[in-house]
């Protein structure tokens, strides 16, 4: 599964222009109200959000469907 197969039933979590903590707090909090199989887009500008929120959701085994960057804004996708 890719990030352009995921249209449908995705939870967005808007970050933007937030500094740490708050994308991986606001991400967590979504997790929690979240169920399996849920798909989960953050979107931030953060520099140091992209590195820790990835390594969060490894350390709770949720698998990352996509990570990127555009300009400076990024993306990590994935499945609860």
């Amino acid at each position: 599964m890719t990030a352009s197969d995921v249209k449908e039933n995705v939870i967005l979590v808007d970050c933007i222009n937030q500094n740490c903590p708050m994308p991986l707090v606001n991400t967590r909090a979504t997790i929690m109200k979240s169920k399996k199989g849920d798909i989960i887009k953050v979107i931030g500008t953060h520099p140091q959000s992209f590195e820790e929120i990835p390594m969060a959701l490894d350390a709770m085994g949720k698998k990352i469907i996509e990570k990127r960057q555009e300009g400076n804004k990024w993306y990590i996708v994935f499945e609860v």
